[in-house]
């Protein structure tokens, strides 16, 4: 129960020292609200706009979500691949690398270009393609490092390679998996608001933010920064749980 209770206390007790510290430096610097926003100025924006914020944060949710689900699907199949097939993983990782270097934001308008008028599919699209690779990578290199006297002693004993990948390589790669899943979390939504802000198309929390820019409400635009911080730590958290239900086993004891 205690080790509960530190595990909420303490973030917690972090963010609210980062609120306070935010406060006091703009306090501090004398900043007026068109240049830092601060924490006491956000609470009149949400009141005026809750119900912008309401549908924003849902429309940028589900995109995010549905893309992140298409970036576990792709990243878990092609680190599959690479993981045992080492002539797969010296010819696609080259190919992940370069592609994972390429400033996401440069790709934005390629594929507003590619699909006009396509708003949900672009965004979802982007939430997927900046997400997938750690989850690829992690996958492949848990496969790659799987001791072969695991594999030799099941196939000795009649395993077929799909036993031998449920009951020996999965369990082993979840660590490794779920570790990715929570960069690619983060990842998806910039994906998502890149598509929003990048090629506005008035919808989620993008959309919000750029409204505020357009208008010079600096206090709408950086409450829209601390609702897209929330819901990344909160669906965070939610792979936190996952981890601790699949893969709770690999965890180390606490300090």
């Amino acid at each position: 129960m205690n080790r509960t209770l530190r595990q909420i206390a303490v973030p917690l007790t972090a963010m609210l020292i980062f609120v306070i510290l935010w406060e006091a430096l703009v306090w501090v610097n004398g900043w007026p609200n068109f240049v830092m926003a601060s924490p006491s100025d956000l609470p009149p924006a949400y009141a005026r706009y809750w119900e912008l914020f309401l549908i924003g944060s849902w429309q940028t949710l589900w995109r995010t979500m549905l893309g992140l689900l298409l970036a576990v699907i792709f990243g878990l199949a092609l680190g599959m691949i690479m993981g045992f097939s080492r002539l797969a993983r010296e010819g696609l990782y080259p190919l992940l690398v370069g592609f994972n270097a390429v400033p996401k934001a440069t790709v934005v308008p390629i594929i507003a270009l590619l699909f006009v008028g396509a708003h949900d599919f672009n965004t979802v699209l982007m939430a997927f393609m900046i997400s997938f690779f750690p989850i690829a990578v992690s996958v492949s290199i848990g496969l790659s490092t799987l001791e072969p006297e695991y594999r030799d002693i099941l196939r000795s004993l009649g395993a077929s390679n799909t036993t031998i990948f449920w009951k020996i390589a999965l369990p082993k790669t979840l660590p490794e998996f779920f570790g990715a899943l929570k960069v690619s979390v983060t990842l998806a939504f910039i994906g998502t608001n890149l598509m929003e802000i990048v090629s506005p198309h008035g919808r989620g929390l993008g959309a919000l933010f750029d409204s505020g820019r357009t208008n010079a409400d600096y206090p709408l635009m950086f409450a829209v920064l601390i609702v897209l911080a929330i819901l990344g730590i909160a669906l965070f958290y939610v792979v936190v749980i996952l981890e601790k239900i699949f893969a709770g086993w690999a965890e180390r004891t606490p300090g």
